[in-house]
């Protein structure tokens, strides 16, 4: 595990500073303490990395890092090919004041809702997209130049702000689904991918308690051929909760299930820490529904007028249905990530037990978060 982990480091930083070379453990385009600076990491970290003496944790944080370069390199050229004016953009962002920063998260926002406005199923020529969904969050949260993160020197003297730990880029732990109700049985949701940044909220927050999370989320719609009865997957004492064989199937292992859709959403997050749990308040601000296409659709459909059915029917969805899902969230409160936030680190989780309504009949799920890439991972320090 720790020799592919090495591995893999390795390649991702050839991409950046040229052919590594074994004998003397060294790259061609730059020194390694110029590298360790870029990465910041000391030389002597930086010198336990690339002689394989480091741990599978170590290994696994400067590969994200790295990624962070190629990915700021990659958007950087995205922004030079839009824009000649090159002075602009690794500029674009420079000087603004955290108020100004949190306005512009907001108009990035209104433009990620060009970019994943809801659209009826028909047309999907024009979804086949080059670029990442979320690649807007990427470039506003993984640019090394300008941060929109609070930083350890902005901390209160006595350290006392609680959320600076939980800054970062967070996951989707488990994905989870929900059966759809509707007037036809057979349409159910899966969660399957989250791509959270969380940032703490200076702007009319001086308790440091408050997190601001931007959430790409890609989600899918499956179809179950037999179309059973919604109450087969919930429990009979308890119509809001899923049962225990819904929740251990895997849609994709059974054959009666058919993927029709991905669904692409942008939703913005607010996180209150207290000393006790974590709020969660947000709402839906873009969606997209991109269907699967026909070719796909008929090797398990297997007729033309059963394929047009279901994209008839997921237009129906799209319109009415999925209306639901973009209504204020409602969940209880999660277990803090860690009981003291100074001590808050990469693997924890936040879960939370949420209730989604669709046509008056509530259900119950579980969404839990887990932090894969802390931006302050050292513990602050308060002035004696």
């Amino acid at each position: 595990m720790k020799e592919h982990l090495y591995k893999n480091f390795i390649e991702k930083l050839e991409q950046v500073y040229g052919s590594f070379n074994e004998r003397r453990k060294s790259f061609e385009k730059a020194s390694n303490s110029k590298i360790a600076r870029e990465l910041c990491y000391s030389d002597s970290q930086f010198s336990r990395l690339i002689n394989e003496s480091a741990s599978e944790g170590e290994y696994k944080r400067a590969t994200r890092n790295v990624k962070r370069v190629l990915n700021e390199i990659r958007l950087q050229e995205k922004v030079k090919e839009r824009n000649k004016d090159k002075a602009n953009g690794n500029l674009f962002f420079g000087g603004l004041t955290a108020k100004s920063m949190s306005v512009v998260l907001i108009l990035i926002a209104v433009i990620l809702i060009v970019f994943t406005s809801a659209r009826l199923i028909g047309d999907t020529s024009s979804i086949t997209e080059q670029i990442d969904r979320d690649h807007m969050l990427q470039w506003i949260f993984e640019n090394s130049s300008v941060s929109p993160y609070l930083n350890l020197d902005e901390l209160p003297n006595d350290c006392s702000y609680t959320c600076y730990k939980y800054q970062g880029q967070w996951s989707l732990k488990d994905p989870y689904k929900i059966p759809v109700f509707r007037e036809r049985n057979g349409f159910h949701y899966l969660a399957t991918d989250v791509n959270l940044y969380t940032r703490c909220k200076t702007e009319g927050s001086e308790d440091g308690n408050m997190l601001e999370g931007y959430e790409y989320q890609k989600h899918e719609i499956w179809y179950d051929k037999r179309e059973l009865q919604i109450d087969s997957f919930l429990v009979s004492t308890d119509k809001t909760q899923i049962n225990e064989s819904y929740r251990n199937l895997e849609f994709q292992e059974d054959t009666n299930y058919v993927m029709i859709a991905h669904v692409h959403t942008f939703f913005r997050n607010e996180f209150e820490i207290n000393a006790e749990s974590v709020s969660r308040t947000g709402k839906v601000v873009g969606r997209d529904v991109e269907l699967v296409q026909d070719e796909q659709l008929l090797k398990s459909l297997h007729t033309t007028s059963r394929v047009n059915d279901i994209k008839n029917e997921m237009n129906r969805i799209v319109t009415n249905r999925l209306e639901d899902f973009s209504r204020p969230i409602s969940c209880r409160n999660a277990a803090l990530a860690n009981q003291d936030f100074h001590s808050v680190k990469e693997e924890d989780t936040m879960s939370f037990n949420c209730q989604l309504t669709t046509a008056n009949a509530p259900i119950k799920y579980t969404k839990t978060y887990i932090l894969d890439d802390q931006y302050i991972e050292t513990t602050c320090r308060p002035e004696i």
